[in-house]
């Protein structure tokens, strides 16, 4: 299953959710090979995750894609199997964002590495994923702007650095540079490349421009990466920080990481910019899912004026 996911080029996040749900099908029938069930217990399984366990409608319908792929693309077997699996209607809700005061609160919260991240978060509009996995070559500090590198749907596109950061990250490339050096002193210092850049270049794995912006403090030995390698800062380090931060401001919304995101959709919609301009720079591939923002605009909802607010 791993196999027909890397030939698909699927992130490791998706393979590793596929193998898991495939996995939890198994041991839900008694280890009874998948190729022996068919609709009625995809069915029930299924039915036990809504009913019994109560997941969500999006982690119910992860399952079931996952199981799909597993009948149609790794076992070979004709779609017509599966026939009368219904899949479940999620709820349609709205993206908590923050005001730019309490932005503000949440950043002066933070300090250091963890400051750095949560302007990038806010100031570019950058999933958690793609803040941590930037390279020191995506960085143009000089023209103002990040590439990010296949973002989500394996998509590049540019985002604006902020001002405010340029400096902050010029410091952290200087530190990145001075912990890379000493790396390679010690033996190391060979980063993880994509794909099978590590062969047409050999020696890119050792240079600056492809280590990570925000590593973590020590040495990776999982097996999967190769040798021992510096790999980026893990996420859960950032969120748990996030997440004390909004608290310690006195913050009553349930806010997060993706929070910073979503506050830079709207605020950027409140100070007049096109949504398509939007769009391209969350890097959404319709524009009906940029239009969610409009809905939470510091204006009101749908930017209308209560008539209360005449009397």
């Amino acid at each position: 299953m791993r196999d027909e996911c890397r030939i698909r080029h699927y992130s490791r996040r998706t393979e590793d959710a596929y193998v898991s749900w495939a996995r939890r099908y198994i041991l839900f029938h008694g280890k009874r090979h998948p190729s022996v069930l068919g609709a009625a217990e995809l069915t029930s399984f299924l039915s036990d995750l809504a009913s019994r366990q109560q997941v969500a409608a999006s982690t119910q319908n992860q399952a079931l894609n996952a199981l799909l792929f597993l009948y149609r693309d790794v076992l070979g077997v004709p779609a017509p199997v599966l026939d009368g699996v219904v899949r479940a209607r999620g709820p349609t809700r709205l993206p908590t964002v923050l005001s730019r005061d309490e932005v503000r609160l949440v950043l002066g919260q933070l300090a250091g590495t963890l400051r750095l991240i949560g302007t990038l978060l806010y100031g570019a509009g950058l999933r958690l994923g793609e803040c941590l996995e930037l390279r020191v070559k995506d960085l143009d500090v000089g023209r103002g702007q990040i590439v990010v590198r296949r973002g989500k749907g394996q998509k590049d596109r540019v985002v604006p650095l902020p001002v405010v950061s340029r400096e902050l990250l010029r410091r952290q490339i200087d530190l990145v540079g001075r912990r890379h050096a000493a790396d390679l002193e010690a033996g190391f210092g060979r980063v993880t490349l994509p794909g099978a850049l590590a062969l047409k270049f050999p020696h890119a794995a050792t240079e600056l421009g492809w280590q990570f912006v925000f590593p973590a403090a020590r040495l990776c030995r999982d097996p999967r990466f190769g040798g021992p390698t510096r790999w980026h800062l893990h996420e859960t380090v950032v969120q748990r920080a996030v997440t004390d931060a909004v608290r310690r401001a006195g913050i009553r919304k349930h806010a997060g990481c993706h929070t910073l995101r979503h506050s830079f959709a709207t605020h950027l919609l409140e100070d007049g910019y096109d949504i398509r301009t939007v769009q391209e720079l969350l890097g959404h591939a319709d524009v009906s899912t940029t239009m969610i923002y409009t809905h939470v605009l510091e204006r009101g909802a749908l930017g209308v004026r209560s008539p209360a607010d005449r009397l």
